[in-house]
């Protein structure tokens, strides 16, 4: 079993920076991909980002160039810059994809 715990969300300003913080504790060494997802008010969850373990990143074309994942051993983050109000949404950590394990979510509130 692999336990994740979220940080670091909260309420900004379009154009602003937040950094998401996600701590895994567990059986860790079965850990491969970690990443977020997020889900917004009455709309589906979906994929944001991801690192593999050896470093290979993935981002939806939404967040391109505006938001950065990374991995340190047991921990993944998630540097959004340039917000939008669209980026409202309860971030969510996930290690091992869809069917793997997952944190209780964050939010993050972008006002226009």
């Amino acid at each position: 079993q692999v336990q994740l715990v979220e940080s670091g969300g909260g309420l900004v300003q379009a154009g602003g920076s937040l950094r998401l913080s996600c701590a895994a504790s567990g059986r860790t060494f079965s850990i491969k991909t970690m990443g977020w997802y997020r889900q917004a008010p009455g709309k589906e969850r979906e994929f944001v980002a991801a690192i593999n373990w050896n470093g290979g990143k993935s981002y939806a074309d939404s967040v391109k160039g505006r938001f950065t994942v990374s991995r340190d051993n047991i921990s993944v983050y998630l540097q959004m810059n340039s917000l939008k109000p669209e980026d409202t949404a309860i971030y969510y950590c996930n290690a091992g994809g869809i069917s793997g394990a997952w944190g209780q979510g964050t939010q993050v509130t972008v006002s226009s």
